[in-house]
């Protein structure tokens, strides 16, 4: 008797379980919406045999790996505006790192609004728009900073600012003290001066990005205890300059064993406003008198080596971190449920086409990582060729969140694509870079329309009214080889026997990205 009601509890109980299951909707997807600054694709996964990244490789075998993915504009500002938007730069209309997309369009949505709309609780740390614009707008929880940090004077500083060194904190102070007297409004609010490196052998925890991975693991376990799913916009400063990262990390790399750039010369025949002044590196100590990479500066041997080891160790330092994360969030219990992206919002040159830093149209800078990971992922350890843009991102978030996917998208949301990684897809990706005077060889203005496709990478230049934000004349054009020549060192542009192949580029490249959607 007792047997039997035992298995009559036991079938109530079942029963009541799955009609529970039925009836209770499944849990969305958390988002964790990672962004690492200056990243360009010089990870293990993405065949660099240099690099140190075994944590974010590992993330790689969970998910799928993006080969080709470009940005939209090789700055950081343009960029984000637009992977942030869906928008391409001509519709957020922002050119360069003084434009605000706020105030260009203070009706903007942003991906974290429209999924704050959709349930989501958002919350941001770090580097999610340009520098410290934490758009309170768009997070519930805007600008969380490692405690430390919170002094009142270091509100508009950026986490990449900070060195160990005493004696460089006093510097900058002095130093900035100066350089806001004769201009109060600066980038990084004045305080980006110092050496260009810095290896100190301390805590990971003791350079800013380790600090705030240190707050992101107790914020997460705070959101882990909420019924709302969360969208946290998590923002990575290095590998940007200065190449700041505790000891360890730059001794995993021998300097003298890092290959130096492969395509050290400007490309042959390319038109010289193509390329930028370096004044981003220009601002630290002992780089003042470098010149334009289209004058006979070249880098010192031992500097570019120290540069790039610099490099490499703050991928990797951000890569432990990354790493450190993710134990944390299988620790708390939300890693299963959550989804994973990491990107980097342009490239960076390292000593390629004689120049270091971003800001041109080559693909050098327009290519960068992109790594999704997600829960219930059937294709897992995959990677695509096909190519993706980062105005893809908004869409494509959408779509695995099951929320609805905004109609005024310029991007395509490449959730068919993980389906099916071999699929067809676009033909084309397009990116763009204006050139403003004060940064170009001879001194004028133009904008630069990128086409990628899998044959070519070609580019035109054109005058450009500021104010008014249109095109004007035509001025010039390149054309590279992306099968034979795809680290562009020679412009073949002038070639008679690509003219009909030119003629096509130009026309695919004017009638712009709708007509590079795939068929879905």
């Amino acid at each position: 008797m007792i047997k039997k009601h035992c298995i009559y509890l036991l079938l109530v109980f079942l029963i009541l379980s799955c009609a529970k299951q039925k009836t209770e909707p499944k849990k969305k997807p958390n988002v964790l919406f990672v962004s690492i600054d200056d990243l360009r694709p010089s990870l293990g996964v993405y065949g660099d045999t240099i690099v140190h990244s075994p944590n974010i490789d590992q993330l790689a075998s969970e998910g799928i790996t993006f080969r080709q993915t470009f940005a939209q504009s090789a700055v950081c500002a343009p960029s984000r505006a637009s992977l942030m938007t869906g928008l391409r730069p001509d519709s957020t209309r922002v050119w360069h790192l003084g434009d605000k997309f706020r105030e260009i369009n203070p009706n903007t949505v942003t991906m974290p609004q429209y999924f704050s709309k959709h349930g989501y609780y958002t919350v941001n740390l770090g580097k999610i728009f340009h520098n410290y614009m934490p758009d309170s707008i768009s997070w519930d929880e805007p600008d969380l900073r490692p405690s430390r940090y919170l002094k009142p004077d270091w509100i508009g500083r950026d986490g990449e600012t900070f060195y160990i060194s005493e004696e460089v904190a006093k510097s900058q102070e002095i130093k900035r003290d100066s350089l806001l007297k004769l201009r109060p409004i600066r980038y990084a609010d004045g305080w980006n001066t110092g050496p260009a490196w810095e290896a100190a052998d301390v805590h990971d925890t003791m350079y800013y990005d380790g600090a705030q991975n240190k707050l992101t693991k107790n914020v997460l376990t705070r959101l882990a205890k909420m019924d709302q799913p969360f969208y946290m916009g998590l923002g990575f400063f290095r590998p940007h300059l200065p190449f700041t990262a505790p000891k360890k990390y730059w001794d995993l790399y021998d300097k003298n064993k890092i290959p130096l750039a492969s395509n050290p010369k400007i490309p042959k025949d390319a038109p010289i406003h193509s390329m930028n002044s370096m004044y981003e590196l220009r601002h630290y100590d002992g780089f003042n008198h470098i010149g334009h990479p289209t004058s006979a500066f070249v880098m010192p041997e031992d500097t570019a080596r120290t540069l790039r080891q610099g490099y490499y160790a703050s991928v990797s330092y951000v890569d432990k971190l990354l790493g450190d994360l993710v134990n944390h969030m299988k620790d708390i219990g939300i890693y299963d449920n959550t989804i994973i992206i990491v990107w980097g919002d342009h490239g960076w040159k390292l000593g390629d086409h004689n120049s270091w830093g971003k800001m041109t149209n080559y693909n050098i800078d327009l290519k960068v990582p992109l790594i999704i990971r997600y829960p219930d992922q059937i294709n897992r350890g995959t990677q695509t060729h096909a190519f993706t843009e980062l105005v893809d991102i908004f869409p494509s978030l959408c779509e695995l969140a099951n929320i609805p996917v905004p109609d005024y998208m310029q991007g395509t949301s490449f959730v068919p694509l993980i389906e099916n990684p071999k699929r067809k897809w676009k033909k084309a990706a397009f990116s763009q870079f204006h050139r403003r005077p004060r940064v170009s060889a001879d001194g004028k203005r133009y904008m630069g329309y990128s086409i990628n496709t899998q044959e070519y990478h070609y580019i035109e230049w054109y005058g450009w009214d500021p104010k008014k934000g249109e095109r004007g004349e035509y001025k010039t054009a390149e054309l590279y080889d992306a099968i034979n020549d795809p680290t562009e060192t020679v412009n073949i542009v002038q070639d008679e026997k690509y003219k009909v192949a030119i003629e096509t580029l130009s026309k695919q490249l004017n009638e712009g990205w709708r007509n590079a959607k795939p068929s879905l």
